[in-house]
């Protein structure tokens, strides 16, 4: 991450608490706006924290969310245990869900999760592992 760093703060989510969801995005989305960070990148870091959040709780066995911000740019990553994706291009691809019916009927697990993430970031890299869960590395620039 570039420049000098002024805040970390991790937000611990855990699996299947939808009636937590959107809370850490949310905590994002606020700490950015009082650390005074203009409104187009608060915009696209808090659609990608929403994403990634939801992603943990319908996909994973619990994880975090861990943002680091400097002054020229936001970092976030979404850090979950197991089960891992399988197949990350298939993934990648919008509409792709792996998520049960019973998520689908809550309105959540439409499969654009990890697109919407990329598409928001400056940067993004995806590292799974079946069988031990994946880490989502993104950064945002503030310039």
């Amino acid at each position: 991450m570039n420049g000098e760093r002024v805040l970390t703060e991790s937000y611990t989510v855990r699996s299947g608490d939808f009636n937590a969801a959107g809370d850490a995005s949310s905590a994002i989305k606020n700490m950015l706006k009082r650390l005074g960070v203009n409104t187009a990148a608060v915009r696209r870091v808090a659609i990608a924290s929403y994403e990634a959040e939801l992603n943990i709780i319908i996909h994973s066995l619990g994880g975090s969310l861990t943002l680091a911000v400097s002054r020229d740019s936001v970092a976030l990553v979404a850090d979950d245990a197991g089960p891992g994706i399988e197949d990350v291009e298939q993934a990648m691809i919008e509409g792709y869900s792996t998520a049960p019916e019973s998520v689908r009927l809550l309105g959540f697990g439409a499969g654009m999760g990890l697109s919407n993430m990329k598409r928001c970031a400056d940067e993004f890299i995806i590292e799974s592992i079946p069988g031990k869960g994946t880490t989502i590395r993104m950064r945002f620039d503030l310039r």
